[in-house]
């Protein structure tokens, strides 16, 4: 993949939940108004945390929908494949529940949103190519706000190997849009010399930890593909 060069956008608002917040932590933005009964009962925990935090937001039901995720709902896929195993049937239900862009769909049709919706999966760096997803289609369709969800927890036993660096499980919401109110920000990206291994860090939480630090000029992370650099526009703040 070539250098991407500085994308700018808007940050208009976040939302943030994850399993190593403080009990009773509201996150930024504070109290968050309950999602409705059809998001809440249809999916497992981390589904209803990263609902929740996208029910909360505004431009839900007018914006274009992209979720990113390393594992979906790697518990419910992993329930099927036992099933499988065993000799039992599948529900439907529960097939159409796991694939990856399961939670953007249920949003769609709660929000009753046309506007479409991706899901990325890249890795390690799922986050940070879902990010440039949204961007990217900020600078083709400025008039058009985008609502970014990342969501993803760790493995379980016995395929953690498989991604031993993942950390707790968590949610992040993102409202962006090309311009107007909230904070001008830049994303651009280079590729990793020479290509890495699966990092140590996670770049979700480390732009969360960005985001909370307002003296932070930027945040980088170097995946094993490509690095990546947020950074605040300061010259339009």
């Amino acid at each position: 993949m070539a250098n991407t060069p500085p994308i700018a956008f808007t940050l208009r608002a976040w939302q943030a939940w994850s399993e190593a917040d403080p009990p009773g932590e509201a996150g930024p933005g504070g109290a968050r108004p309950p999602a409705p009964a059809l998001l809440r009962r249809r999916v497992g925990m981390l589904g209803q945390h990263a609902l929740r935090l996208a029910w909360g937001m505004a431009c839900s039901g007018e914006a274009r929908l992209i979720a990113s995720s390393r594992h979906g709902d790697c518990h419910r896929s992993i329930a099927i494949m036992e099933a499988l195993i065993a000799g039992e049937g599948v529900s439907p239900a529960e097939f159409s529940l796991s694939v990856h862009h399961a939670l953007v769909g249920l949003l769609s049709i709660a929000r009753d949103n046309r506007r479409g919706h991706t899901a990325v999966a890249a890795g390690p760096e799922s986050f940070c190519f879902g990010f440039l997803d949204a961007v990217a289609g900020l600078a083709e369709t400025p008039q058009e706000p985008v609502l970014l969800i990342h969501y993803d927890e760790p493995l379980p036993a016995p395929f953690t190997r498989f991604a031993p660096e993942t950390g707790p499980a968590q949610a992040l919401v993102f409202a962006l849009a090309a311009g107007g109110p909230g904070e001008a920000m830049t994303l651009a990206a280079v590729p990793t010399a020479p290509p890495g291994s699966d990092p140590a860090s996670d770049p979700a939480a480390g732009f969360r930890g960005f985001l909370a630090d307002p003296a932070a000029p930027r945040f980088t992370f170097a995946g094993p593909r490509m690095t990546w650099t947020w950074a605040r526009d300061v010259e339009s703040a």
